[in-house]
């Protein structure tokens, strides 16, 4: 059986990802933490730029990191694929470093190059990241609507409040 850490070493990931060449933005409970919002996150969640390069890219940093599915109930430690990466889904992924879940698009039509104009980019740890703005992750968690993400609503529009005053 492979081991895992049992906390996700974010500043580790991203840097792997950007020393790489990976262009991605930061998106969900990573995103609004980094941006000040006091919540906690077990899992990186990013839209990657799909183009063949940018997905070979990520999928060797992955492989790197001895990436398999999480959710893979067999245990049969599938790992991600080009054609995955490229494709339209969510794929959520154990790493050497933790949780990262790539996503090839929010929801339909917000992938990497319609969220790029809604990204900014913060500077934390000496990396240069592309993050979703506040604005855009909370229309992103009020469209989905579930538990989980109408509960930290309150917490983003306070960030978002206090940010701007």
């Amino acid at each position: 059986m492979r081991r895992h850490p049992s906390a996700a070493d974010f500043p580790a990931l991203l840097t792997k990802l950007c020393d790489a060449g990976v262009e991605f933005i930061i998106v969900g409970g990573a995103a609004a933490v980094i941006q000040g919002a006091p919540n906690t996150t077990s899992d990186l969640e990013i839209v990657h730029r799909r183009s063949s390069d940018n997905v070979a890219r990520l999928l060797d940093v992955l492989l790197s990191l001895d990436a398999t599915m999480r959710h893979d109930l067999a245990n049969r430690g599938l790992r991600p694929t080009a054609e995955l990466l490229a494709g339209t889904g969510q794929i959520n992924l154990s790493t050497s470093l933790g949780p990262i879940d790539p996503l090839c698009e929010l929801d339909v039509g917000q992938g990497y190059e319609e969220l790029l104009p809604h990204s900014q980019l913060i500077i934390d740890e000496g990396r240069t990241l592309r993050v979703l703005d506040l604005p855009t992750l909370i229309a992103v968690k009020a469209k989905a609507g579930r538990p989980k993400d109408r509960m930290v609503l309150p917490v983003l529009i306070a960030t978002l409040q206090e940010r701007d005053k």
